[in-house]
């Protein structure tokens, strides 16, 4: 027999006073995980979907797709797979579009897929982005809701949609089952349902084909908290979810009810290479190479962007000259991404056209000995642009681990005086980008440049090591803490009230310490914050929106929990010496308890005590939530 654990081992001289635990806590990942009345299983639906990944979605306005006349050989040899593969001598139903970065391959299935509803042959797409402002976009848990979503709302295979709700309304909780499981319940199923009926072909006049792009750009679904590395469970790799989709995408195309081909894009990552090399026969694969002739259509699409560029200033009709047109192909090496992105920077200010082309072209690498580094040089050149590139490079780094924040707070929380922004970043539009879409988000055009900043032998002397970039970061979040807000005005109690629950939050991105000698080295500055002036603030426009809850406790338990994670069990650091009662006073009469633990533990001397949370009664290795401690103000 197991033997008993404690939460208070060792521990002496003290009482537990006001303890609730509720044993039937739940911490479901779903929207929906059991249906409420108040939502139809089209509403459950719905919440368990990536809208920004459809091909025509609002999120995609700005997503590159093929220039006209572009990329026809390669468009025009996935159409006819689409419309005509069945005839093959031995048929697949699916085709592994794969190259390079910057080979085009997202813009090459954008124009497939607008391409293919025009014709009537898109069941469902879905565009995954690692740089996306939606999280759901870089998660393989919306893959098959929103697929789902999509046949349901084709006229043509309504029906299968339809049956997929019918089983939401039964078993609402499917949206917290393993892919392979969804795909049966919501797409398989009934499918299998369909074709069992009596009559003509039910597949008839359907769409053909499901397009899926950017599978290496999908992250890892984590799910045990980081936090608790106690728990024995290894941190996931993306490389597992990506094993996972391309499983699931094999099932369906086994099943002889699943009629639709699928078309899958992706860079060449070795578990992806693997699982197809493995997968054989089953499968194509159409790689991005010289067989399309990409120089091409890049002097095509160069010739077309340098005429738009000459009309728009009356530039003389020889500019540029078919030799330097000759060279940017050269550069390109293939690259789409590296084409787009000459054109964007030599359209951008600060500079008229010419100036900036002569900058492309005196960027040009001369070694040739590695695919990426005309792009490299180009990306360099880019940055020598800014008034301060190693400062703009710091916010770059920052706004990438930043990327689910708004641009407003971002540049609050950067900002050492007004215009900062503008001042460091405006010159670099050619490579970063504010999408508005319920909100606006800093968004980099193109995932090879976060790639470049993060490889030292590429970015080379604008490389910064993860130590300087998060010291940077520390930076910034301690300002804020001493100076109660950002650097810059804040201009009305809304916008206040926006970056206040915005910057609770970043304790759980990593913006302080991974140890407790870290913390040890800004610990002095965290003492002369006010934490009391924090928690007044943050009761006083939770009372202001008139809706305190418990989740509202949480946010701000996160502001003091990277803190408080670094004490040793039994004594607390000298770190934000808040009195208890502050917290409890202000809290106990706001909040519903109920359903969580949260026991008060002072000393039977009654002594003065200090404010702590998130202490692990049992453990020196990390915090447990929920339990908020009163300690002798002795500790050290």
């Amino acid at each position: 027999m197991p033997s008993s654990v404690s939460h208070f081992e060792n521990a002496q001289n003290f009482k537990v006073e006001k303890l609730q635990i509720n044993t039937n806590v739940s911490y479901a990942h779903s929207d929906c995980p059991s249906r409420s009345p108040s939502k139809s299983p089209l509403e459950c639906l719905v919440d368990n979907m990536a809208t920004g990944a459809v091909h025509d979605s609002a999120e995609r306005c700005d997503a590159p797709k093929c220039h006209p006349e572009t990329r026809i050989a390669v468009q025009e040899e996935i159409l006819s797979w689409i419309s005509h593969g069945d005839a093959d001598v031995q048929p697949k139903k699916i085709l592994w579009i794969t190259g390079p970065a910057g080979t085009g391959k997202t813009a090459i299935l954008g124009s497939i897929a607008d391409n293919c509803q025009d014709m009537g042959l898109l069941a469902a797409s879905f565009f995954f982005s690692s740089s996306s402002v939606s999280t759901n976009r870089r998660s393989k848990r919306y893959l098959i809701p929103t697929i789902a979503y999509q046949l349901l709302q084709n006229r043509k295979t309504a029906l299968v949609g339809q049956q997929a709700l019918s089983f939401i309304e039964r078993n609402p909780a499917i949206f917290e089952k393993r892919l392979k499981e969804q795909l049966e319940e919501l797409i398989l199923k009934p499918l299998r349902t369909l074709k069992r009926q009596p009559g003509t072909d039910p597949y008839q006049g359907w769409p053909k084909v499901v397009v899926i792009d950017g599978l290496d750009e999908c992250e890892a679904e984590q799910y045990h908290d980081p936090l608790h590395p106690a728990s024995g469970s290894a941190r996931r790799a993306k490389e597992d979810d990506h094993a996972e989709i391309l499983s699931v995408l094999v099932q369906a195309t086994e099943d002889p009810a699943f009629p639709f081909r699928i078309v899958v894009a992706s860079r060449p990552e070795r578990a992806i290479r693997q699982f197809f090399n493995e997968l054989g026969s089953a499968s194509q694969e159409l790689f991005l190479d010289e067989k399309y002739d990409p120089d091409a259509d890049i002097t095509l699409f160069f010739t077309s962007k340098f005429a738009e560029i000459r009309r728009r200033y009356k530039l003389p009709q020889h500019w540029p000259n078919d030799r330097i047109i000759s060279i940017l192909v050269e550069n390109a090496s293939g690259q789409f991404i590296y084409a787009a992105t000459v054109m964007r920077f030599i359209e951008s200010p600060p500079h008229p056209p010419q100036i900036q082309l002569e900058c492309v072209l005196r960027s040009r690498a001369v070694d040739g000995t590695s695919p990426f580094a005309p792009l490299d040089s180009l990306y360099r050149c880019i940055l020598q642009t800014s008034p301060n590139p190693p400062l703009s490079v710091q916010w770059l780094y920052a706004i990438d681990h930043l990327r689910s924040a708004q641009a407003d707070f971002v540049q609050q929380f950067l900002e050492s005086t007004p215009g900062e922004a503008e001042y460091l970043l405006g010159s670099l539009s050619s490579i970063l980008t504010v999408v508005v879409n319920f909100g606006s988000w800093y968004t980099f055009y193109h995932k090879s440049f976060v790639d470049f900043l993060e490889d030292r032998s590429r970015s080379t002397t604008f490389y910064i090591d993860r130590e300087s970039r998060k010291a940077f970061c520390q930076r910034r979040y301690l300002r804020v803490l001493k100076n109660k807000g950002p650097m810059t005005p804040i201009k009305d109690r809304l916008e206040s009230e926006a970056f206040l629950r915005q910057y609770t939050r970043l304790g759980k991105t990593g913006f302080l310490c991974a140890s407790a000698s870290q913390f040890t080295l800004i610990e002095r500055e965290l003492v002369l914050c006010d934490a009391a002036w924090w928690l007044q603030t943050f009761f006083d426009t939770s009372e202001s929106r008139k809706s305190t809850s418990y989740w509202d406790f949480l946010h701000i338990q996160d502001l003091f929990e990277h803190v408080h994670v670094w004490c040793h069990w039994y004594k607390c650091r000298p770190a934000f010496p808040v009195k208890a009662e502050l917290l409890w006073n202000r809290f106990d009469h706001r909040v519903d308890w109920t359903g969580t633990l949260c026991p008060i533990v002072e000393s039977e001397s009654g002594s003065p005590v200090s404010y702590s949370t998130l202490h692990s009664a049992s453990s020196a290795d990390g915090p447990s939530r929920g339990i908020l401690y009163k300690q002798r103000d002795s500790c050290q």
